[in-house]
């Protein structure tokens, strides 16, 4: 089993929710996409500013994660949203995560999210604590 089919397999209840789909995963980097439905837009029907920031969000813990240790864990320390454009309502996202550090005791990722026209919808920049077991 590839490892995006293992993270969408064991995927997490809240990015089931979001309605996430991993389609490729390595420990240089995930991407995933999302489609925007009506439960995640605002009321001008564009994806909602924390929709995008917890699929960035989600998507970093699992690359992260495909870079621990075993019996680590981790959780976000710091995350920076830069909002560049709209995702209209009805169409699909992409984002991409690679690693800026990937340290000892934390991880610092970029995700590049994109409209289904190519057009830049959001950068974040976001750290990830290393929690190594006791």
């Amino acid at each position: 089993m590839d490892a995006a089919q293992e993270l969408n397999d064991k995927m997490m209840p809240f990015a089931r929710l979001l309605g996430m789909r991993v389609t490729a995963a390595s420990p240089d980097r995930l991407e995933a996409e999302l489609e925007i439905r009506d439960e995640l837009r605002t009321s001008i029907d564009v994806a909602h500013g924390g929709c995008l920031m917890a699929f960035a969000d989600t998507m970093g813990a699992m690359a992260t994660f495909l870079n621990l240790p075993e019996g680590a864990s981790t959780t976000t320390l710091e995350s920076k949203t830069n909002f560049l454009s709209g995702a209209p309502g009805g169409t699909k996202i992409t984002g991409e995560t690679t690693p800026i550090h990937r340290g000892r005791t934390t991880m610092v990722w970029q995700t590049r999210i994109t409209s289904e026209a190519g057009k830049l919808v959001a950068l974040i920049t976001q750290t990830q604590m290393v929690l190594l077991p006791r």
